[in-house]
């Protein structure tokens, strides 16, 4: 027993150390980052106050801050975070569920997959920005058709990422489950979807970003709430305080000319040949 115990301990010991050695190391991943962060703006921020950059363009942290607590105080920016991941939690689900069974069509059958997959690539290529007005045209400005949007953004890369991961798997093992006897469906489930889990980790991991930059995007166009609803509206905003400012621009030049060419009138009427108001000019 004595002996098993000291076989134990410097394995232990070893063992705590490297734990306490990664614990160390995440902890200064966690520091980088956080120092990271905050160094961004704080040089955001004295950029903005020393004039180096624009404020009214890139503004600055304190601004972004205070906007933040006017739309959360006063415009119920909760509730558009939360009809955002509403939507973007729906078309994440639909297009996981629907990628992962057009994906096992495709490699339970080798030649429906031959046909389909100059379509797939075809249709991964779209922009698919350019399918959200068509959208809202065929199906409405309503929820149904913002969450479609975020499915046609993700939907077809993920098909072709999930069956390249399925096609990954080593030809031995599925030649070893047919030797003893195994059906397609014992391939599937005792070797291909335990060996894709970690590609369909990544595939989900994308899909996330894919199906709000989708759910986005339809809310630019055929929504009243949401985060997209928001940016457009704050867009617009922006070029109508430009609008604003180039209208007051133009009736100053107008006003301008007006008080220059008053100007050039009394300058002419006097000072013409005789001085007699007769040789008139205008610009």
């Amino acid at each position: 027993m004595k002996m098993r115990e000291q076989a134990k301990t410097p394995e232990s010991s070893f063992q705590r150390a490297y734990l306490r050695q990664k614990k160390r190391e995440r902890e200064r991943v966690r520091v980088f980052r956080a120092l990271l962060l905050v160094s961004f703006l704080v040089l955001w921020e004295v950029a903005a106050d020393l004039r180096w950059i624009d404020p009214f363009i890139f503004s600055s942290p304190v601004r972004v801050g205070k906007t933040f607590v006017t739309l959360l105080t006063e415009q119920n920016l909760l509730r558009h975070i939360g009809i955002t991941v509403y939507e973007t939690g729906i078309s994440f689900l639909l297009v996981s569920a629907l990628g992962m069974a057009f994906a096992v069509l495709l490699w339970l059958f080798p030649r429906f997959s031959a046909v389909m997959e100059p379509y797939l690539v075809v249709l991964n290529s779209l922009p698919k920005s350019a399918l959200a007005p068509l959208l809202i045209v065929w199906m409405g400005a309503n929820v149904k058709t913002i969450i479609t949007a975020g499915i046609s953004v993700a939907i077809f890369g993920s098909v072709i990422s999930i069956y390249s991961s399925f096609q990954s798997v080593e030809p031995d093992m599925l030649r070893l489950i047919a030797t003893l006897g195994g059906t397609k469906k014992d391939m599937l489930f005792r070797v291909v979807l335990p060996w894709s889990f970690p590609g369909l980790l990544a595939v989900w991991k994308v899909n996330i970003g894919l199906c709000l930059v989708g759910v986005v995007i339809g809310e630019f166009i055929g929504a009243r709430e949401g985060l997209g609803y928001l940016i457009i509206y704050g867009s617009q905003v922006f070029r109508y305080a430009h609008a604003r400012e180039g209208r007051m621009t133009d009736d100053w030049n107008r006003m301008s000319g007006r008080t220059k060419r008053n100007a050039v009138w009394r300058t002419t009427r006097f000072a013409g040949p005789r001085g007699n108001g007769k040789n008139l000019r205008t610009v």
